[in-house]
């Protein structure tokens, strides 16, 4: 079948179940997810095999170790993809939920009621647990969802949808409510994102080239995050001992993740005390340090010169910016100037210099003495995200199930007209 037909075919099913789905309750929607959940512990040795296929292939083209570690499904991961799925039904339906009601003065009721987006398309490359996160968050909103992995997950991508395809076939929810694109060719991509009267949303996971694609390209309403150039503020009036260990997991931990810090700023007041010690564990941990002038001066021993690119660059990798700044001002201006609006912490026991940090950093989630990688819909308690949105409108970090809503005004008369 030519692919423009296939995937408007594909998108048409969608459209249609999306329909029958909005009204599919709590229970149902519940009993379908646990059911998933159970499919993919136990089908974990076929899921694991058809993964090394992918493993395989990417190592064989070279992909950083970075980028097969988000590649890479074992027991652990594949138990967290089922754990992700009981969370996300063990949350309160939002479907149906009154968000205010009005009484009008000529007798009308009105209510605002959240009601599911419909069809939402989603783009992702690398991590396979994606395919099962964001089906199941868009079945428990009652949104039916169109998937498109990359090809370097493409075995892992179909072997997970085949399970949970499956269990549909056993519930009441319609099985086209779930669609994946298997196919590889970019063009598949393009005809996805002209379908705006079948498509109500998309959402591109990846990275920075795959979010300005698909942001450029697209006639539907598109939620996204270009980056994630998160940072630490380290304040003079810090706890050293946690901000050197919020660093370290900040950085470290996992690396090749958006909500990753990308940059260390530290208040110049303490830098010749804190960054020796904190550059060293990093250098011992295998991390490429780039540093600012004042920073060169204070460790002198491995440290690249940091360029303007630097400060708005998204490594995924295990390379740090550091720049020495003045003070809680030069770090807000800092983050402000060259943040990319998605995460990023300030360490100190200050309360007023804390708040007026989370006033003034104009980012999605803004923390005080903690790191960012728990910028995640699971850690949120959100059960999973389809994605995280550095965007103001309508919905903005972590997108889990109330991000995957809309509303609509239910409005009851007994015989009212305008005069």
């Amino acid at each position: 079948m030519n692919l423009s037909v296939h995937i408007l075919k594909m998108a048409k099913a969608a459209k249609g179940a999306s329909y029958a789905l909005a009204l599919v309750g709590g229970h149902e929607k519940n009993t379908a997810l646990k059911a998933m959940a159970r499919a993919l512990l136990k089908n974990q040795d076929y899921l694991i095999k058809e993964n090394a296929r992918d493993l395989k292939a990417a190592q064989g083209a070279g992909y950083s170790m970075a980028l097969i570690d988000r590649l890479t499904l074992n027991p652990k991961r594949i138990k967290a993809m089922a754990d992700s799925l009981l969370e996300t039904a063990k949350l309160k339906d939002p479907i149906g939920e009154i968000l205010k009601t009005i009484k009008r003065p000529n007798g009308l009721l009105i209510k605002k009621v959240r009601v599911p987006l419909g069809v939402v398309g989603i783009i992702y490359e690398s991590r396979p647990n994606v395919t099962s996160d964001c089906a199941g968050l868009c079945l428990k909103s009652g949104n039916a969802a169109i998937l498109k992995g990359g090809r370097e997950a493409i075995y892992s991508n179909k072997a997970i949808f085949k399970i949970l395809k499956r269990v549909l076939s056993k519930t009441k929810i319609s099985m086209d409510a779930l669609q994946l694109i298997e196919s590889s060719d970019r063009q598949a991509v393009h005809e996805l994102l002209k379908l705006d009267e079948l498509v109500d949303v998309i959402v591109p996971r990846g990275g920075e080239e795959l979010i300005r694609f698909v942001a450029e390209n697209s006639k539907i309403p598109v939620v996204k995050h270009y980056k994630g150039v998160c940072h630490v503020y380290v304040s003079h009036q810090a706890d050293l001992e946690m901000a050197h260990q919020i660093t370290m997991n900040a950085k470290v931990q996992k690396p090749g993740v958006c909500n990753a810090m990308e940059t260390l700023l530290v208040d110049k007041a303490v830098a010749r005390k804190f960054l020796p010690p904190v550059i060293a564990d990093l250098q011992n941990r295998g991390c490429e340090i780039r540093g600012d002038q004042t920073t060169r001066v204070i460790v002198k021993d491995g440290i690249k010169k940091a360029t303007q690119e630097d400060w708005r660059t998204e490594y995924l990798d295990l390379i740090l910016s550091v720049k020495v700044v003045n003070g809680l001002k030069g770090a807000i201006d800092h983050i402000n100037t060259y943040g990319s609006h998605h995460s990023d912490a300030i360490v100190t026991k200050d309360k007023t210099e804390a708040q007026q940090f989370l006033d003034e950093v104009d980012s999605a989630c803004v923390y005080v003495n903690a790191s960012t990688r728990f910028t995640d819909g699971y850690e949120f308690g959100f059960g999973s995200e389809v994605g995280i949105s550095t965007d103001k409108l309508h919905v903005r970090g972590p997108m889990a199930l109330e991000g995957l809503t809309s509303y609509k005004y239910e409005v009851y008369g007994n015989g009212q007209i305008r005069q």
